[in-house]
């Protein structure tokens, strides 16, 4: 999705794009128009080579001055050897493929590199070794570890949560972020453990690829930094409950201090669905971490557009006009 995104935009200001991809050879912006890039080669981060001969393998690393690494497996339910294969694994490949062509690569990770610590997180904050919430978190911060150590000229690029276009909410497709958003607003998962105090950091798809694009074209400034593409306004908890509130055909969802939730007391559909899919995301609903984004802003002059409650119900809103949230009519219905 964002890979797409930043080709077409690479595309417009005259860069010439090669895209790289696993098996769908269908280039889409965010508004699911093709992406015509120069060339679509297929292959597999994970494995040596990316799974090409030497030949071919030759033939990429000679042709290109600069490699944009955003493939990874953005799931919370896999187990650590898919992790350290895809996400750890594809960054050494990544770096092996920079390192062979000679070009600097650009790394796109995840603000939550940092774990579950609350408060300031800055963008020169060392990248710690344990307390993350998941192997996502885990895989990536071993892969930005890796790049780091690699001696080839570098820059680190970390989203937050990434979500639908600022102005209109949209978004191409519907990720594994959003599945969770449904069963919240449609009353499946009607319980969360939250924190009163904690914040979702939603940042507007646009800004993440234009930060990157940016980047991209700035390497030599922005060489050995890492930066935050955020929304530097995060939303509470409390107002992502309410947004969806605001909708009457959504469910209120009730935010359980985590001391006194139990998983366990849910109804069984709840408590299956909870576990399955909402429940991965529960970390998100205890934490408040503030991210610094004065570097990012620095270097790429990008500010992220206003993100807060008329933010959100825009987001709420396209998911309804296309379907893939129920509207109004069909709730009474």
């Amino acid at each position: 999705m964002i890979g797409g995104e930043v080709a077409a935009r690479l595309l417009a200001q005259g860069h010439s794009v090669t895209a790289l991809v696993h098996n769908n050879r269908d280039i889409r912006a965010n508004d699911n128009s093709a992406v015509a890039v120069n060339e679509v080669v297929t292959g597999d981060v994970s494995a040596p080579l990316f799974g090409w001969d030497k030949a071919e393998w030759d033939r990429l690393t000679g042709a290109h001055d600069l490699l944009i690494h955003c493939a990874a497996t953005v799931r919370f339910d896999l187990d650590d050897e898919t992790y350290r294969r895809v996400n750890t694994g594809g960054a050494a490949n990544a770096i092996e493929f920079a390192r062979s062509g000679n070009m600097p690569i650009l790394h796109v990770s995840t603000a939550y590199v940092c774990g579950t610590r609350n408060g300031p997180i800055l963008e020169t904050d060392r990248v710690p070794d344990r307390g993350f919430a998941n192997g996502y978190e885990a895989s990536k911060a071993s892969a930005e570890k890796l790049v780091r150590a690699s001696g080839i000229p570098f820059a680190i690029a970390r989203p937050s949560i990434v979500v639908g276009e600022s102005t209109t909410g949209l978004i191409r497709q519907f990720d594994t972020t959003y599945a969770a958003f449904k069963l919240i607003a449609e009353g499946r998962v009607n319980h969360m453990p939250a924190r009163s105090d904690a914040s979702l950091d939603f940042v507007p798809l646009d800004h993440v690829a234009a930060g990157i694009t940016a980047l991209a074209q700035n390497m030599r400034r922005a060489n050995g930094g890492a930066y935050h593409l955020v929304s530097g306004r995060p939303i509470p908890v409390t107002m992502f409950a309410d947004g969806i509130a605001a909708f009457p055909q959504f469910h209120r969802p009730v935010l359980v201090e985590p001391e006194g939730f139990d998983p366990a007391t849910l109804p069984a559909l709840e408590r299956r669905l909870f576990k399955r899919v909402a429940g991965l995301y529960a970390s998100y609903f205890q934490r408040d971490p503030q991210f610094d984004d004065r570097a990012a802003q620095e270097m790429t002059g990008l500010i992220c557009p206003p993100t807060g409650a008329e933010y959100l119900h825009r987001l709420i809103s396209f998911c309804i006009d296309v379907g893939f949230l129920k509207g109004a009519q069909a709730a009474a219905e």
